[in-house]
């Protein structure tokens, strides 16, 4: 059963003139770039508003990186290897340090990126409370070697070193872009082709075109961005003309786009149903239990998301192509106790806008198999506090599992160790603890995965995460663009390349 889209439909053309209206007010005319250059701007309506006051540290992120306002020492390529980025090349020096040789390159303050920048902003994300996600259980020192290198030494031998500086949240910015008080200000201290120029509030940020990019001028002069939660808004502006991207269309408005305005791209991106496992009634594994046998993830793949999905089979999806050959079954599931009654609180966020129907039918499933439920939707900049504060009893994420790192091993820790810092389940286990740890010490890049399965055996052994189904993303292009970023991995969006 799905919610009624009459309602939504309706909200979302009041919204559509609203949303016109911002952009046609962007201060630039979409021929020019305002600084006599050719050009168009270009204009994106994404899904997400800043959570965080665009801090490079959480979940913003990714915000600042699909912009093209910020990098890291590497990046990702398609295959999720760690490519070159602010780091030309690197070299193991000993089993805990790597050195890293950097590129002629500048901020978009006019400073040269050098090895002190660098690791200095290094150092700024190792003292980041919460921390990075991609430095979840890592101690890192960074420290300038020579005119060109940056040498980064772990606590213990780390073999994804490349890949975890390739997270969104490791971006390295300029010196300015540090205040004593330990906020990170992104506007104007990236190195990405895009600077970032105004944020206001929530709503809209501007950016303007970095013509001394170390990898070369961007052909479209601008950004114009607009935070829109509303999916149905952000598909019907691409429809009206009025933005030149749209992401996460609603899968309910996919067959309303031109073919050749819509994508659709396979991702990593895992939907799960997260239950409170410290406090609550999901603390008793038992009811966990029963929670994950009432589920039908059938029917969230093929009504909710209406074939654009994939049933869950684990927390690594079938992108994660070397998975599902070499998935373990869970261990240690407890027998499920009959719920008869028990009060939860099911929460999720509606800027993605399937989640809410996604919780409306587990609130059915859950409520015929005993339980009662309250449901709870907000803006996920109003929910994450709560939710990383065990809030809620159970809460319903679309999480791309290999977003902060591109290792396998790095979303298990962050998500359901003892230190984890995005654990939404609470989960804090021995046997779960000990298998991510064994998986984080490996290196081969073949038994790393093994080991990643059989810790992932161990945490749905638990019953503290149910996959649900594993996304694939609608991204709408207006007539004419050229070069979006269609990532599967969904770090970048615009680059130098995207143009109209």
């Amino acid at each position: 059963m799905s919610l009624p889209r009459r309602p939504r439909l309706l909200a979302a053309l009041l919204l559509t003139p609203l949303l016109t209206g911002c952009f046609a007010e962007s201060g630039n005319s979409p021929a020019t770039d305002g600084k006599g250059g050719k050009g168009s701007r270009l204009r994106v309506a994404l899904a997400f508003p800043p959570a965080e006051r665009l801090s490079p540290y959480g979940a913003d992120a990714t915000i600042l990186s699909r912009l093209g306002v910020t990098e890291g020492l590497t990046a990702l390529d398609a295959n999720g290897s760690a490519a070159p980025a602010l780091a030309e090349s690197w070299r193991r020096a000993g089993q805990r340090s790597w050195v890293f040789t950097l590129r002629e390159a500048e901020f978009q303050d006019g400073t040269d990126v050098t090895p002190a920048a660098v690791a200095a902003a290094l150092t700024h994300a190792t003292r980041a409370r919460p921390a990075p996600a991609a430095l979840t259980g890592v101690t890192l020192t960074a420290a300038p070697e020579g005119d060109r290198a940056v040498r980064v030494t772990t606590g213990a031998a780390d073999p994804v070193l490349p890949l975890r500086l390739s997270s969104p949240g490791l971006a390295v910015l300029s010196a300015a872009a540090y205040g004593k008080d330990g906020t990170v200000d992104p506007v104007g201290t990236g190195t990405g082709p895009f600077e970032l120029t105004a944020v206001t509030g929530a709503t809209a940020a501007t950016l303007d075109r970095y013509d001394d990019y170390w990898g070369g001028r961007a052909q479209a002069a601008g950004v114009d961005v607009r935070f829109v939660a509303d999916g149905t808004a952000r598909a019907n502006a691409l429809r009206t003309g009025d933005a030149d991207i749209a992401e996460a269309v609603p899968v309910a408005q996919a067959a309303a786009l031109a073919a050749d305005n819509r994508r659709e791209t396979a991702t990593t991106r895992t939907t799960g149903l997260l239950l409170n496992s410290a406090t609550g009634p999901f603390k008793n594994p038992g009811l966990r239990a029963a929670a994950r046998e009432a589920v039908d993830t059938s029917a969230l793949a093929q009504g909710v998301y209406e074939g654009h999905a994939d049933t869950g089979a684990g927390i690594y999806g079938p992108a994660v192509t070397w998975a599902a050959a070499e998935r373990v079954r869970p261990v240690g599931r407890a027998r499920p106790k009959r719920p008869d009654g028990t009060a939860v609180t099911l929460a999720t966020y509606d800027n993605r806008p399937e989640l809410p129907e996604v919780a409306q039918v587990l609130k059915q499933q859950l409520e015929k198999a005993g339980f009662t439920v309250r449901l709870v939707v907000r803006d996920y900049s109003r929910l994450e506090g709560d939710a990383l504060a065990g809030k809620f009893d159970a809460f319903v994420l679309a999480r791309n599992t290999l977003v902060d790192t591109g290792d396998p091993v790095a979303v298990l820790a962050s998500d359901y160790t003892c230190d984890g810092g995005y654990n939404l389940a609470r989960l804090c286990d021995t046997g779960v603890d000990r298998a991510v740890a064994r998986a984080e010490a490996t290196a081969d890049t073949g038994e790393r995965r093994a080991a990643a399965l059989a810790a992932e055996a161990e945490i749905l052994g638990t019953d503290a995460v149910v996959p649900l189904v594993h996304q694939r993303v609608i991204t709408g292009v207006g007539a004419g663009v050229k070069g979006v970023r269609l990532d599967p991995y969904e770090r970048v969006l615009v680059g130098t390349g995207t143009r109209r």
